[in-house]
């Protein structure tokens, strides 16, 4: 493996465009006059395929495909290695695939000379400690595991990881500063969870010291999607956005 690129360090609100099409997604794309971060995830691509990305890339926005991949490593590093044909800013697989799934990806972002940040999935903002007992019968405590994947992903050739912005603290500690972190499963104050578990505002993240965090529902949805977003951002960025 070669020795890992420095990183440079960013930080932004990620939209994510959980729509059942592509009409749906541009048009909520259009109502911002300069480009930003979205996430394109499993529901618009498996609707749309690439189209929906270049559509996306030529409005000028940046892209964080969240397809979470985890299978074999080979299977792994040939998939990863098709999606990289689209120039994509952020890509995503699970770290509970392993260490050889990990490097296999790895080796094929290299293969391709490509920049992309490659982020593995930690343990699942959904889920909570007796989930993972009761389900997936891991006993660790949930911080212990969101840790040990981390690790074991960011020794295999990890950017980052995506983990709940709950577990920040403990993640700087135990890995360093330089590991970009995205975390999912924000609302405003008083929003409803959703079917999320480990949950922080955006002022809360910001606080915590996330690189990215991700919004859907509660800027989607809103009356007006994107003041929500520019109040959401701003909150997150201390009011530097």
């Amino acid at each position: 493996m070669q020795e890992r690129r420095p990183l440079a360090k960013d930080r932004d609100l990620i939209v994510a465009l959980d729509y059942a099409s592509g009409k749906e997604a541009l048009a909520f794309l259009d109502l911002f006059d300069q480009g930003i971060f979205v996430k394109v995830g499993m529901e618009l691509f498996y609707k749309e395929g690439p189209a929906i990305l270049k559509a996306i890339k030529d409005r000028g926005h940046r892209i964080f495909l969240d397809l979470k991949l985890h299978d074999i490593p080979n299977t792994v590093a040939g998939g990863l290695g098709s999606l990289l044909d689209w120039d994509v800013d952020i890509l995503t697989i699970h770290c509970l695939g392993g260490r050889k799934m990990i490097a296999a990806a790895r080796g094929a972002l290299e293969a391709a000379g490509k920049t992309s940040l490659l982020m593995g999935v930690s343990v699942l903002t959904s889920l909570s400690q007796e989930d993972l007992k009761e389900d997936l019968l891991i006993q660790g405590d949930l911080e212990e595991v969101v840790g040990h994947y981390a690790r074991i992903g960011r020794e295999a050739g990890l950017d980052g990881v995506i983990c709940s912005a709950k577990e920040l603290a403990f993640l700087r500690e135990k890995l360093g500063e330089d590991l970009v972190t995205i975390c999912p499963g924000i609302r405003p104050k008083g929003a409803s969870l959703g079917d999320q578990t480990r949950v922080v505002t955006p002022e809360e993240a910001g606080r915590l010291g996330a690189d990215y965090i991700v919004v859907g529902r509660p800027i989607r949805q809103a009356k007006d999607p994107k003041q929500a977003y520019e109040e959401m951002r701003k909150a997150f960025l201390g009011g530097q956005a």
